[in-house]
Parts: structure tokens; C-alpha cells; sequence
């Protein structure tokens, strides 16, 4: 009786304010007709491109959590990773994929580690090499340029031409995803998306970028890609869905002059994301 309507399970952390993980993810998603179930992985009052914030790590409460979901036999259509707090996490979120992937549902992770060429400050290069043992869940996995060099051990530089976007994709798909969008590559002003499905040509996205890079597009990125695929778009348009939308929302961020901490203001469109 729990299952009359789409769902996607989201595991990521919780942000209190600054618009980022969850607290986009949820009305981005629900925007789009499916209904969102959060399974946090820590709780933040702010996220941690701010001078201070305080957080709780939620693991010790995840495995009671996922129990509850499976006495009531919850069904997925999607389930989505992002950031993982800990290596036990990554334990945990392994058995909630053994409790709910299908092989009528969609797992999509994107593995949030860093950018820039390196690891977030908050993120042990322990927790980044144990990442990898999620990968062969993924049907879909979206790393940024900077996760995907870490989790093929391709060393870094901030142009990669496509040949060498090729090879770290067919590195990952050997992995076990199937599909694989290399996301936010800047390029003489534009963000660019990269997208290798196996046994297809590549495709790649343009976008102009709009303004300086936000915490939180990442997280609107993925869960407009997310609900797209479970409403039986391709990947392709999925993903041109969502980088038209995450420019929109910048724009419209940078004219009303939002401090580039507080993320975007996707409360402005949200009424328009289906169009």
C-alpha cells in the first residue's frame, strides 16, 4: 500500500542552511512528481563552504533507519548516493542496496569527494579509496572531473580533451556502470557534460556558465537526472534537462545578488522545472 506513487530513495546528508544535499534534492524531486525519502548520512546546520558549522554524523542511525523502511516494504525506483561520511557508510549503504536495488530500479551514485583536483578538507583519502567499492552498484554513476581521476587513478588536469574523457569512462564503466556523466567541465566559459553510455557514441552538453561555481548544483544536477530517468527520459535529455536548469537558476541567483555561500535559489523556478 506504500507503493502507489514513484519513489527515490536519497542518501546524503542534510543541510540546514545553504542549499545544498538533501534540501534541494527534495523539492527538486518532488517538483517532478516522485516522491523523495531521505536517508541521512549526517546532519549540518550549514555546509562547509562557511567559516563554522556544526554537524552530527548520522551513521549509528542509519542501519535502524533503513530496518523501519524494510518492515514496510518500501519499493524504489531509484536510489541516489551522495556524500558519505565515513568507510563504516559505505558498509551501510552497500546493504541498503542489497535490501532495495532491483533489477527493475535505477542506482545512481555520485560520488561526492571533491573538486578542484583534490579531496574536500572534511574527506580522508581512506574514505576516497573505499569509494571504489560502490562503483559496480551504479547503473548511472556522475562524478565530477576531479572524482572520476581519483576513482580511475588518472592524474588530474583541468582540461581533458575528449579522447582522455573517453578513457576514464570506459576505465569506470570496467568498473560496472553502464552510464557515466563526467559533469561540470569548464570550457572557454562554458560547463560542459560528458556522457558515455556503453556501446553508444559519447555525447557531450553545453551550458554557459553562469557566474561563479555554487555549493548545492551538484545536488540539483543529480536529482534532476534522478527523476528524469525514472519518468522514462533518456540520459541524454535527462541530463540537458538538468544543466538548462542549474544555468537558469544561476542566472537568476546572480541577479538578485545571493552570497555565493547561500547556494542557488531554486525556490525562484521551481514552479518552472517541468516545463
Amino acid at each position: 500500500m506504500h507503493n502507489r506513487q514513484k519513489k527515490i530513495a536519497v542518501i546524503n546528508d542534510f543541510c540546514g542552511f545553504g542549499r545544498c544535499s538533501v534540501s534541494v534534492m527534495l523539492p527538486v524531486i518532488s517538483a517532478l512528481k516522485i516522491q523523495c525519502c531521505a536517508l541521512p548520512t549526517a546532519i549540518f546546520s550549514n555546509h562547509t563552504g562557511f567559516q563554522s558549522f556544526f554537524s552530527t554524523d548520522y551513521t549509528e542511525n542509519m542501519d535502524a533507519f533503513i530496518a523501519e523502511w524494510v518492515k514496510l516494504g518500501l519499493r524504489f525506483d531509484s536510489i541516489v548516493t551522495g556524500f558519505l561520511g565515513s568507510e563504516k557508510q559505505v558498509e551501510t549503504v552497500r546493504r541498503f542496496f542489497e535490501f532495495f536495488k532491483t533489477d527493475e530500479n535505477t542506482v545512481i551514485i555520485d560520488p561526492v569527494m571533491g573538486d578542484d583536483g583534490r579531496l574536500y578538507s572534511t574527506y580522508p583519502e581512506s574514505l576516497a579509496k573505499r569509494m571504489r567499492a560502490l562503483v559496480p552498484y551504479a547503473d548511472i554513476l556522475i562524478p565530477n572531473l576531479t572524482e572520476a581521476c581519483i576513482l580511475t587513478d588518472t592524474p588530474y588536469c583541468e582540461r581533458k580533451t575528449e579522447a582522455e574523457l573517453t578513457e576514464i569512462a570506459l576505465k569506470l564503466s570496467s568498473m560496472g556502470p553502464e552510464k557515466i556523466v563526467i559533469s561540470g567541465l569548464e570550457c572557454d566559459g562554458d560547463i560542459e557534460n560528458f556522457i558515455y553510455e556503453r556501446g553508444k557514441a559519447s555525447v557531450i552538453i553545453k551550458e554557459h556558465k553562469a557566474g561563479p561555481c555554487r555549493a548545492g548544483t551538484g545536488d540539483v544536477f543529480t536529482a534532476i537526472v534522478a527523476a528524469d530517468t525514472v519518468n522514462g527520459k533518456s540520459l541524454s535529455d535527462a541530463v540537458r534537462h538538468a544543466a538548462s536548469f542549474v544555468a537558469k537558476c544561476l542566472r537568476r541567483t546572480a541577479e538578485m545578488n545571493i552570497p555565493e555561500t547561500d547556494g542557488i535559489c531554486i525556490e525562484e523556478l521551481l514552479t518552472e522545472i517541468g516545463e
